[in-house]
This record gives structure tokens, C-alpha cells and sequence, in this order.
């Protein structure tokens, strides 16, 4: 399957919203309003997704479209855009910049394109599932597979005793060699990139984890569910960088 006119596409697509959303990191004032969820919202993430969703409908007309702030339009159609214009907004209104854009396109249902971009840092991640890039270089996860060795990411430290099994998560983590918060999207571009191992994530929506698949797998690692299941779609996302390391963890994560 050629995919490089959706791949330009995509890259219009991330390049767009980054210039929209770019100028509102680190705003003074920047007006936060809180979603029925309590989660955090912006007017860099509602209009970054509006322009996205304009030029989806110019470029593509009959695909369809996911996006987290304003739902779904034509989801049954052979190619479908889900779009994330800030994962990570709890770290966008405090200034941090572990955060990024998500697009992905799926072909019926299956990612088969995706992309991270952190617009304020520079970095443009793109996966197929058979090679991912990092700003049009190559990039691959290491070679790690001892939890032991491993570099351990998660979005938030108390969300795993929430939504899954928080015992097993702690034990995990005394195991592993660093853990750190660096969450959201933007861990799992340490992972692809090589600069960290595991990354996990307890509860997610489809908008988390579509662009994930084909970037995780494209630079050789594995993600799936929090048990090992099917990663897209998925409430859970565990990604690791060699099929070893990440059977270990899902070991770990169900003990």
C-alpha cells in the first residue's frame, strides 16, 4: 500500500496545528476550562483540532474523523484521521513541554500511519509500523531486555492503583533501573527514540493510542494492552522496547 501522499498529508497536518498551538505555551493567563471529565482544556487544543478537521474535509472529503474535542464524523469509513491536538495538557498549561500533537490515520479501524510532534522543541516523529523517523531520521528503540536495565516511564504514578493493579505496578517499578514521569505522548517518543524502555499508561482513549501503534512499531518495539492484548483499541497501552523486555513487563503488570 503507497501511503505517501497521506504520509505529506500528515506532515501538513502536524506542521499546521504546531504553528496554531505554539504560540499559547507559556502564555500568561492562558484561559484553562475544565471538561465534563475534569480534565483540562484549551483554546490552543479546540482550535488546533478545528483546523486540522478543515483541512481533513478539503484534502480528503470522504474519510472520516475521530478527534477528542469534537467527536466523530463518518467513523465507518475506509480511512478514518484520529486526532489529539494536545496529549499532555495538564503539562501544556503548567509550562512543561512533554507534550505533543497525536495524528493518525486508520484504514479500516487499523492504525497504519501516525506521527508525535512537539512543535515548541522541534521534533517530528513518523511511524508506518515497518520504520519510524525522528525529524526525517531514522530512529529505533534499544536493545533492552532486562527490567533490571530498563528506563520505566509512566503518565502519572497513581493512575495504575486506580485502573488496574497498583501492587503489581509498584513491584514492577522498584525492579526497574530509573523511573520517571515523563508521560503522555512525549514518553512514548523516549521509547521510540531510544532514550528510555518501557512506557505505560493505565487508561487511555482511542485519540492516545492510535498515532502510538505505527510509531512504537516502526522503530522495533512492541506495544499492546495492559495484558497483552490488542493495542488499538485498547483502555490501557504498555510499550517496550524489545519483544523480551515487554514480555517481561506484561508479566510483571499481571502478577
Amino acid at each position: 500500500m503507497n501511503l505517501e501522499l497521506q504520509r505529506l498529508f500528515l506532515t501538513e497536518l502536524a506542521e499546521k496545528s504546531g504553528e496554531f498551538i505554539r504560540p499559547f505555551f507559556g502564555r500568561p493567563g492562558l484561559v484553562v476550562d475544565t471538561k465534563a471529565d475534569a480534565s483540562p482544556v484549551t483554546q490552543a487544543d479546540r482550535g488546533a483540532e478545528e483546523l486540522m478537521r478543515g483541512l481533513i474535509a478539503k484534502k480528503f472529503p470522504d474519510h472520516g474523523i475521530l478527534g477528542e474535542e469534537f467527536g466523530g464524523e463518518h467513523t465507518d469509513a475506509e480511512w478514518v484521521w484520529v486526532l489529539d491536538p494536545i496529549d499532555g495538557t495538564k503539562s501544556f498549561i503548567t509550562g512543561v513541554p512533554l507534550w505533543g500533537t497525536l495524528i493518525a490515520l486508520l484504514h479500516w479501524g487499523l492504525p497504519v500511519l501516525g506521527c508525535i510532534h512537539q512543535p515548541v522543541l522541534g521534533q517530528l516523529m513518523l511511524g508506518d509500523g515497518a520504520a519510524t523517523t525522528l525529524n526525517g531520521r531514522a530512529v529505533c528503540c534499544r536493545a533492552t531486555t532486562r527490567i533490571g536495565d530498563a528506563t520505566l516511564l509512566t503518565s502519572d504514578p497513581f493512575n495504575p492503583s486506580k485502573f488496574q493493579n497498583g501492587a503489581a505496578f509498584n513491584a514492577l517499578r522498584q525492579r526497574a533501573k530509573l523511573v520517571r514521569t515523563w508521560g503522555d505522548c512525549y514518553g512514548y517518543l523516549l521509547v521510540a527514540g531510544g532514550w528510555a524502555d518501557v512506557m505505560l499508561d493505565p487508561i487511555m482513549n482511542p485519540w492516545d493510542i492510535a498515532a502510538l501503534v505505527p510509531v512504537i512499531r516502526g522503530a522495533g518495539g512492541v506495544i499492546t494492552d495492559w495484558r497483552g492484548g490488542g493495542a488499538y483499541p485498547a483502555e490501557s497501552t504498555v510499550a517496550a522496547a524489545t519483544p523480551e523486555l515487554h514480555a517481561a513487563v506484561i508479566a510483571a503488570l499481571n502478577a
